[in-house]
């Protein structure tokens, strides 16, 4: 008995041990389990505290962009009368204008009575028109009034919503658009006076498109031709114009970014058939990219202008030859046309019979410029050299003298005068000549086929009072030879393509027509220079002179 006792015992011994084994492990096991799960508790917490830090982020974000925001958010009842619309939210950068949130929130402060006095009336009737047409969104333009009483211009763009509950809400935004519409204000203002300028003013105006189409003109203009304002638009007035319409459409590709502006003079046609001078000067209209936008001209009537020009003119011919000289042996044609009515080019003959002299000299001369103040130069300059060459001395003499004269005349506007003196000895079959600044004449020959120009020294008459002038001689006149003496205006007028006619071009001609006489060379070389031209208004005036040398009566 007691044997067996002893080994129940011993038995009990190693099933105890194993238990406590197990109980550790279940231990171990529950601890690290806790330790995992406060890992996850702490991990939780974490993210928790992040997302709560993000959305505190986010929000202070939104709240400081709305604060600096010009737009300011809000919410209303959408009611029917007007006490109910109350405002249930209101961004806190409604404190721009110097109110606080809560007070309109709460009603303290009407939102209503921020909007200005005299836009009361016309806001709450536009909202009544907006909500009987059942607009979901809508615009206004008023002004409100600060705390401070200043006056500003807002937008206020309006949806109109409804909640889960039926609840229907005017929600938008208010922005404060105060600048924007002080600079409309300004632009306005400006466009109303500029447009009372150009009704107003005297001077016609006319806007043209790309084609030169009316699109709008002021009332001097209509008046100006004799039509309605409503009569013009669409038309075209230079339709008939071809040099003007050709010299106003290149400008658009001349100057469609910089101030320049074309001037052209051209005759418009009236109501009653009759044509009228005018002056325009041309812009073309540019919008910010710098596309063309249409063509502005400024019209002056010239008529009255005009017509004392044109007695100005009158008497400016009556002191050039009215018909060529009788020379012997020598055929003479010469021609004078101002690009305006007067200018500054000038032609004469001037004959000498005295102690046997068989001579004549024909001069051209060109003062700088053109108009009435080249006109009257070459007035004074004609009439000391017809008196210095009645007067005894060489043709040097003459020039010499004429130079200091017009030094003395010119010396203070800048002025000059080119001059060609040529003269013919029959006699000696002989030239002469001087050239004082001028283009060099062109002798022709016939016979070879050959040009020459007359050239020399000589500077400008007027620029220099004790310049020395000398003279250049030949004596090989030839039957037949032909001498152009002109100004520069003739070969240097262009066409539409800004080509000049060009000094080959007046050979060429010489050369089909030399067999003409003096007269009809004349003729046909201007004809060929006009045609050259197009249409295109010469820029410079323009005088020619032909010589035709023909002994004994050789037939031309």
């Amino acid at each position: 008995m007691t044997s067996n006792t002893h080994r129940s015992e011993v038995a009990e011994v190693p099933q105890d041990t194993s238990l406590n084994l197990v109980h550790k492990k279940l231990l171990n096991k529950l601890a690290a389990l806790s330790a995992e799960n406060q890992l996850l508790c702490n991990r939780v917490e974490e993210l928790e505290q992040s997302r709560t830090s993000e959305a505190d982020r986010t929000l202070r974000l939104a709240e400081y962009i709305i604060d600096n925001s010009p737009a300011i958010l809000f919410r209303r009842l959408a009611a029917e009368r007007l006490e109910d619309r109350k405002m249930v939210y209101v961004s806190p950068n409604i404190s721009r204008f110097g109110y606080r949130a809560e007070d309109i929130l709460s009603g303290k402060v009407m939102f209503r009575d921020l909007v200005y006095e005299g836009d009361t009336e016309r806001t709450k009737s536009e909202i009544d028109e907006f909500v009987r047409q059942g607009c979901e969104s809508y615009s206004q333009y008023y002004r409100i009034v600060t705390k401070s009483g200043e006056i500003r211009w807002v937008e206020d763009r309006t949806s109109v919503i409804e909640d889960e509950q039926g609840i229907r809400y005017h929600q938008g935004i208010l922005i404060d658009i105060h600048h924007r519409k002080e600079a409309e204000e300004q632009l306005r203002r400006s466009e109303e006076k500029y447009r009372r300028i150009v009704d107003t003013t005297g001077e016609g105006f006319i806007l043209m498109d790309n084609e030169l189409h009316i699109v709008d003109s002021n009332d001097a203009f209509a008046k100006m031709v004799g039509e309605l304002r409503t009569e013009l638009i669409g038309s075209n007035p230079f339709e008939n114009n071809v040099g003007t319409k050709k010299q106003l459409l290149s400008g658009k590709a001349e100057f469609p970014s910089n101030s320049e502006y074309q001037k052209v003079e051209c005759e418009l046609p009236a109501s009653d058939g009759s044509l009228i001078p005018v002056l325009i000067h041309a812009n073309t209209l540019n919008s910010d990219s710098g596309d063309i936008l249409g063509i502005m001209a400024f019209i002056t009537d010239m008529t009255e202008q005009k017509k004392a020009l044109a007695l100005a003119g009158e008497v400016q011919r009556s002191l050039l030859p009215d018909k060529p000289p009788d020379i012997e042996h020598f055929q003479v044609a010469g021609r004078n046309i101002a690009c305006e009515e007067v200018g500054g080019d000038y032609f004469d003959y001037l004959i000498s019979t005295e102690d046997g002299e068989n001579r004549f000299s024909v001069v051209v001369g060109d003062i700088t410029g053109h108009g009435v103040d080249s006109a009257l130069l070459m007035s004074s300059a004609r009439a000391f050299l017809r008196m210095r060459a009645s007067q005894a001395g060489t043709n040097v003499d003459i020039i010499r003298a004429m130079n200091r004269h017009l030094s003395r005349d010119v010396e203070k506007s800048g002025r000059f005068m080119t001059l060609f003196y040529l003269s013919f000895d029959n006699r000696l079959k002989s030239l002469e000549w001087i050239r004082a600044g001028h283009d060099p004449a062109l002798r022709y020959d016939p016979a070879d086929d050959s040009f020459k120009e007359l050239k020399g020294p000589g500077l400008a008459l007027g620029v220099d009072l004790d310049y020395e002038y000398t003279s250049q001689q030949k004596s090989d006149l030839q039957p037949n030879q032909i001498f152009l003496i002109y100004t520069d205006g003739l070969w240097e007028a262009c066409n539409e393509e800004r080509e000049m006619y060009g000094k080959e071009r007046l050979q060429d001609c010489l050369r089909r027509y030399a067999n003409l006489d003096a007269q009809g060379i004349l003729e046909k070389i201007c004809s060929d220079q006009l045609d050259f031209c197009n249409g295109i208004k010469n820029e410079d005036d323009l005088t020619l002179v032909v010589v035709k040398y023909t002994p004994a009566d050789i037939p031309s």
